[in-house]
């Protein structure tokens, strides 16, 4: 596996080189500032220079590249393959009632022999429901295919975004399916938050819309826990995500708040909340949230057991913004764990990812996803 990584800012165009050098790369990830992507122009140049690629990308709320992040940018990495192959599929999605069948008609257009893995980019909710398109996925993919991904992004703005797909700006979701004997791919998903206040049932709840825990409405108990920081909702939420607890056994996703809804006392998630689950309140914790990423590398290398070539990183929004000045020491984790793998990847709306390589996929938010890929010789 051959890799080549540069990056777009303004003022100073790409760097350390200009792209083109791999014209022979049959994958190019594309992760850019929204208004970059949505003339189109910067994705048909992509596009031109690496003919035989699929090409894919979307909007973020940052870019990463190596162990650096910014914003207003764009970030190239292309990959030429010794041995696997790769092919894509675009699915629109009308409206989010549409994305569990959006995500099986991506499932049935990549499955064949030597799947391996499926890497998905979608727009954001409420446009799409990222936990119907990964159920969509699984639901048509072969038994022990893994799925990793991520939610387009819109800075901090939260307004619309966009995709990448075959030199367009597209909406929808986006995969690419990975084939081949000889590759590996690893992926790892850890928070790092500190839970808080007693775990309470979910009464009432419709998709990702939170009504009442215990009985009681879910907005004024969050009001009660953050206390002077109510009054800063919905943005203060950023700080005090949403455990679910998970089956038996197994790890519960996070939820971040994207919305509230004094009328109606509701809470808008940025991934469904089923009525019926155990939920708990968490709040940050930096030297936890760093240590989750750092455990989200280990998982991979541990997975792996050697070196991998290229670690793809889709890390929150959320993280960004409550770690503000030391996101970088996130991402300084991870590389100190994978090196001398090529890093990238953006900051999201949500991660897709299992919680290790054998638990099913789920959308999680307010996490560190890392998926590594390697050719054995």
């Amino acid at each position: 596996m051959i890799t080549e990584q540069t990056r777009w800012t303004p003022g100073q165009g790409w760097s350390p080189q200009p792209p083109g050098r791999l014209p022979q790369a049959q994958l190019a990830f594309l992760f850019a500032e929204r208004a970059l992507l949505e003339g189109g122009d910067l994705a048909r140049e992509i596009r031109a220079l690496y003919p035989r690629a699929v090409v894919l990308g979307c909007s973020t709320a940052g870019e990463i590249f190596d162990a650096e992040v910014r914003d207003g940018g764009a970030v190239l990495t292309a990959v030429r393959f010794e041995s696997s192959r790769v092919a894509g599929a675009h699915a629109e999605i009308a409206e989010a009632s549409d994305s569990f069948a959006a995500g099986a008609r991506l499932a049935g257009a990549l499955s064949a022999e030597e799947l391996r893995h499926v890497l998905v980019l979608a727009d954001a909710p409420p446009r799409v429901n990222g936990s119907e398109l990964v159920r969509g996925l699984a639901s048509v993919l072969p038994p022990g295919t893994t799925i990793t991904g991520g939610m387009a992004a819109d800075g901090e703005r939260f307004s619309r975004t966009r995709l990448i797909w075959d030199g367009e700006a597209r909406g929808g979701a986006v995969a690419v399916g990975l084939y081949g004997s000889r590759l590996t791919v690893t992926c790892g998903s850890r928070g790092g938050w500190d839970p808080f206040g007693p775990e309470r049932l979910i009464t009432r709840s419709r998709g990702n819309v939170l009504y009442e825990l215990d009985g009681k409405s879910a907005l004024e108990l969050y009001k009660l826990y953050l206390g002077e920081h109510a009054r800063e909702l919905p943005a203060a939420a950023i700080h005090y995500p949403l455990a679910l607890r998970g089956e038996a056994g197994c790890a519960g996703v996070v939820r971040s708040v994207l919305a509230v809804d004094e009328s109606d006392q509701s809470m808008t998630f940025a991934g469904d909340v089923p009525q019926g689950v155990y939920a708990r309140m968490m709040k940050a914790n930096y030297d936890r949230l760093i240590d989750g990423a750092v455990g989200a590398a280990e998982a991979c290398r541990k997975a792996r057991g050697g070196p991998a070539q290229l670690a793809l990183m889709i890390s929150c929004a959320g993280r960004k913004m409550v770690l503000g000045q030391r996101v970088e020491e996130e991402l300084e984790g991870v590389r100190d764990v994978l090196a001398p793998a090529a890093l990238c990847g953006f900051y999201s709306y949500g991660e897709i990812a299992p919680f290790d390589g054998a638990s099913r996929c789920e959308l999680h938010n307010e996490t560190m996803t890392i998926t590594t890929l390697a050719e054995e010789s």
